[in-house]
C-alpha cells in the first residue's frame, strides 16, 4: 500500500478539495492555484505509472486507486469550471459528454471485470486524455491568464470539444468491445 506510485495517487485524491476550494476564491489568485494545483496532480499521474512499472512495484490497489483519482480530478474541474461560469452556454455540452463517458467506461470496466475482461486502453484514448488534460489545464486558469488578454478561454474551449469529439469516439469503440463481451 505504501509504496511510492500508491502514495502519489492518494496526494492526487488528496489535493482535490484544495482544487475545488481554489475556485472559490478571490480571483485571478484562485486561479493561479486552481491551475497549479492541477499541473501538480498531471505530474503525479505520470510519476505513479511511471515508478510502479520502473521499479516493478505494480500493485493491485494501486491499479484501482489511479483510475478513481483521474476521474475524481476531471470530474471535479469539469463541475467547477462549470459552477463558476468559465464555461458555460453551449461550451456545456463537452463537459456532458465527457462526464458520461467517464462514467459509461468506469461502469463498463467494473461489468467486464466480474468476466475477468481487461479493457486495454487504446492509443486513441491516451490522445484524448492528453487533450482533455491540457483543455481542463486551460480552463482552471481562465481568470488568470485572461486578466493578461490572452485567448486561453479560446484555446481552452477549443481543446473541450476536441477532447469531447475524441471521447465519443473512444467511449464508442470501448462500448462496442464491451458487448461483444457482454451479448455473449
Amino acid at each position: 500500500m505504501w509504496t511510492l506510485p500508491n502514495i502519489l495517487t492518494l496526494i492526487r485524491i488528496a489535493v482535490i478539495p484544495i482544487l475545488v476550494a481554489s475556485f472559490y476564491m478571490e480571483q485571478p489568485l484562485g486561479s493561479w492555484i486552481a491551475g497549479v494545483t492541477f499541473m501538480f496532480a498531471g505530474i503525479t499521474d505520470f510519476f505513479d505509472g511511471y515508478f510502479a512499472r520502473a521499479s516493478g512495484t505494480v500493485s493491485k490497489i494501486g491499479q484501482f486507486l489511479d483510475p478513481i483519482a483521474d476521474k475524481l480530478m476531471v470530474g471535479s474541474v469539469l463541475i467547477m469550471v462549470v459552477a463558476v461560469q468559465w464555461v458555460d452556454g453551449v461550451h456545456v455540452i463537452p463537459v456532458v459528454i465527457i462526464l458520461c463517458r467517464e462514467l459509461l467506461v468506469s461502469g463498463l470496466r467494473e461489468f467486464l471485470a466480474g468476466s475477468a475482461v481487461s479493457v486495454p486502453v487504446s492509443t486513441l484514448a491516451k490522445w484524448k486524455t492528453m487533450v482533455q488534460m491540457v483543455s481542463l489545464g486551460g480552463c482552471c486558469y481562465i481568470p488568470a491568464w485572461s486578466a493578461f488578454g490572452l485567448p486561453i478561454y479560446e484555446a481552452a474551449i477549443s481543446l473541450l470539444w476536441i477532447a469531447a469529439l475524441l471521447t465519443l469516439i473512444t467511449g464508442y469503440d470501448y462500448l462496442k468491445f464491451g458487448l461483444k463481451h457482454m451479448l455473449k
